[in-house]
C-alpha cells in the first residue's frame, strides 16, 4: 500500500470468522494508524488551506475585475475581462479540487468505520482519539475563522462615500468569507472526529465481541 493508496474494506463478518485473528487483528491495527492519520494530520489541515488560499487568489481576480469595469474606460474593461477569466481559471480548478477531496474524505471516513467496527482493541482504540491532534486543528481553525470574520467586517464596516472601489471592498469581504468557511470546515472536522472516537471507543455489545468457533458453526 502506497501512501496515496487507501487501505482495503475489512472482510465481511462471515469470512472473519475463518481468518487468522491475529493477521485480522494486526491489520486493523495498521489500517486504523494509517486513516487516521491521513484524515487528521498537518498535512491534511495544510491541504485544506491550499485550497482555500487558491480560492483566496481567484476572488483577488474578481476584486480586480470588479474596480476595472467600474471605471468605466475601454482599456481598463479589457483588463477587467482579463480578470474575470484569470478568476475563472482559478476558481473551476480549485472548486474541482476541493470536490475531490471531499469525496475521499468521505471514503477514507467509511472505511474507518469499517476496520474500527471489525472488532475492539483496548489497546489500539484509544490512540484514534488523537487529542494532540484534534487541538491543533480546533485551535489554528478558530483562529482563521476570526480572522475571516474581522477581515470581512472591517471591510464592509469601511465602506463610506468616496471611500475606495467596491472592487476593493468586494475583494476583502469575499477573502475574509472564504478564510471563514475554511475556519468553520476545520473546527467542524475536529469536533466531528472527537465525537466519532467517543463513540468508536465505546465497547462493543458482548454478543459483537464473542466469536464463532467451529463447533457452534457445526452445531
Amino acid at each position: 500500500m502506497t501512501g496515496r493508496e487507501l487501505p482495503p474494506p475489512p472482510p465481511p463478518a462471515h469470512l472473519r470468522e475463518w481468518l487468522d485473528e491475529t493477521v485480522v487483528r494486526a491489520d486493523r491495527a495498521r489500517f486504523l494508524a494509517d486513516l487516521s492519520r491521513r484524515g487528521l494530520g498537518l498535512g491534511r489541515l495544510a491541504l485544506l488551506w491550499a485550497v482555500a488560499a487558491a480560492f483566496a487568489l481567484g476572488w483577488a481576480f474578481v476584486g480586480l475585475a470588479v474596480t476595472s469595469f467600474e471605471a468605466a474606460d475601454p482599456v481598463e474593461s479589457l483588463f477587467g475581462a482579463v480578470f474575470a477569466a484569470t478568476a475563472v481559471g482559478v476558481l473551476v480548478p480549485a472548486g474541482i479540487w476541493f470536490v475531490r477531496g471531499a469525496r475521499r474524505e468521505r471514503r477514507e471516513h467509511e472505511l474507518l468505520c469499517g476496520w474500527v467496527e471489525a472488532g475492539r482493541e483496548p489497546v489500539v482504540d484509544p490512540a484514534l482519539r488523537a487529542p494532540v491532534r484534534s487541538l491543533v486543528w480546533l485551535g489554528a481553525s478558530l483562529a482563521l475563522g476570526a480572522c475571516g470574520l474581522w477581515t470581512a467586517f472591517a471591510a464592509a464596516a469601511g465602506v463610506r462615500p468616496g471611500a475606495p472601489a467596491y472592487g476593493e471592498v468586494v475583494g476583502f469581504v469575499g477573502l475574509g468569507m472564504i478564510l471563514w468557511i475554511t475556519g468553520l470546515l476545520g473546527a467542524a472536522k475536529a469536533a466531528t472526529h472527537v465525537r466519532w472516537a467517543a463513540r468508536a471507543g465505546r465497547p462493543a455489545p458482548a454478543a459483537a465481541r464473542r466469536r464463532p468457533v467451529l463447533s457452534d458453526v457445526a452445531g
